[in-house]
């Protein structure tokens, strides 16, 4: 999925982003969302973000959480 949609991006989950350093280069920086800094809906560049440890950058691609897809049953309610 990528980042140009601000309702596809929530605070806490995991994407990669590119710096304004690194946007020649297309380096990614993967981290967790601490904050949504762009106010508009949508942004052709990705929306921009602020990573827990202060990183800002805009979200190229937003990484699905694993933990939801491979939940299991608890075992009592397996039962």
């Amino acid at each position: 999925m990528d980042g140009r949609k601000r309702s596809d991006i929530k605070p806490g989950a995991r994407v990669q982003v590119v710096q304004k350093q690194d946007q020649r280069s297309g380096k990614l920086t993967e981290g967790v969302v601490d904050r949504i800094l762009t106010n508009s809906s949508t942004h052709p560049h990705g929306i921009k973000v602020r990573l827990v440890g202060g990183v800002v950058g805009r979200v190229k691609t937003i990484i699905p959480n694993l933990q939801k897809a491979s939940a299991k049953p608890d075992s009592e309610t397996a039962r």
